[in-house]
């Protein structure tokens, strides 16, 4: 390195002064860092309030497509056919931010549903119970029978280490032989009206499903955001070894938060049996390939610890405006699932470029 000192004499008069070539060394490593500073910037809002933009860029993009699509009615259609997936993604979310998944959701809605059904049924030959019970009777145990089976899974994960996709795989079976075996592979009709408005019925026009969201949400939010569980889950996600070293109870919290998604998956097949007005042993079919596009698309990673509720509910409203106005546009259902799948694998894509480096 050349000796400054000997190449330029500062002037005493106006203080020491830098060499020239420190000058020019001084201003490109500012340029440098600045440069570095704004892209980190862009690359933080960009991953921070990307999913919004992609979200207000796709209500922008049909609103042009299709004069239908900003009307009243047809947002009203859009938040109902989104709540029922909406309940089953915030679950899952607990779930993959521990690294976990839960493949069983579509048939717990399916054995929820048909289950809290036969409490709510006047017709004494299609159902399992005959006659209908207070409507909150029905509420409860679909919801219960949601938590058992989470429960189930919980345990063979947490208790005796099997990975999650077998033991929620084993589950999607289960439940779905459960749910011939009690209806005897028959639907339940004939849904008492106070049952049937948890899933048509609407409070000074907002329909009661999208309320159900709503109030789903907030806890979910206030749950991960604000309390200590909330923390654990991020922390056993982020670093299951490290957690467990600074004391806490990994498996507990991985019980839990298959609990959490049982307990979600019970009471939206509580919505869907309302909504369509009787409980269908087919239901929930591929349900939980909704629940985990709308989690990974609203930027949860599948690697754990980094994710957010109110990503994963614009994830589920992406998913619901995406196939509404398509339907709108007359493409066929088979294009839909083509673009679906291509969204869950370019944020697949993103989150491992972000989290594993360009």
């Amino acid at each position: 390195m050349p000796n400054h000192s000997s190449t330029y004499q500062p002037d005493q008069s106006q203080g020491v002064r830098p060499a020239p070539e420190e000058q020019a060394v001084s201003v490109s490593e500012n340029k440098s860092t600045g440069g570095w500073f704004k892209t980190e910037q862009r690359r933080l809002i960009v991953q921070e309030y990307g999913i919004f933009l992609a979200f207000l860029i796709l209500v922008i993009i049909l609103s042009f497509s299709n004069e239908f699509f900003l009307t009243g009615g047809n947002i009203s259609n859009v938040l109902l056919q989104t709540s029922i997936n909406g309940v089953l993604a915030i679950g899952m979310t607990f779930v993959i931010l521990t690294r976990g998944i839960d493949l069983s959701v579509g048939s717990v809605v399916a054995l929820a549903g048909i289950v809290s059904a036969s409490f709510a049924t006047t017709s004494a030959t299609a159902g399992v119970i005959g006659s209908p019970y207070p409507v909150g009777v029905g509420l409860l145990v679909g919801v219960f029978v949601g938590i058992i089976c989470g429960s189930i899974s919980g345990v063979i994960v947490s208790r005796f280490s099997v990975p999650a996709f077998v033991a929620t795989l084993g589950m999607l079976s289960a439940a779905r032989g459960m749910t011939l075996i009690y209806g005897g592979g028959r639907p339940v009709p004939a849904l008492t009206p106070a049952f049937r408005w948890i899933g048509t019925g609407d409070v000074f026009g907002v329909p009661a499903p999208v309320i159900v969201l709503a109030v789903v949400f907030a806890i979910s939010w206030w749950i991960l955001n604000r309390t200590r569980f909330g923390r654990y889950i991020y922390a056993v996600g982020g670093n299951p070894h490290a957690a467990k070293t600074s004391g806490i109870n990994t498996d507990r919290i991985r019980f839990t938060v298959y609990v959490i998604s049982g307990g979600l998956a019970g009471l939206a097949g509580i919505l869907l049996s309302a909504r369509t007005g009787s409980g269908l042993p087919q239901a929930g079919v591929a349900y939980e390939l909704d629940a985990i596009a709308a989690v990974v698309i609203g930027g949860t990673s599948l690697s754990g610890g980094v994710g957010r509720v109110t990503g994963t509910l614009i994830g589920a409203l992406i998913i619901g405006v995406m196939n509404n106005g398509l339907d709108l546009m007359g493409i066929q259902s088979y294009y839909q699932q083509v673009l679906k799948g291509a969204l869950i694998v370019g944020a697949v894509m993103l989150d491992q470029k972000r989290n594993f480096g360009a």
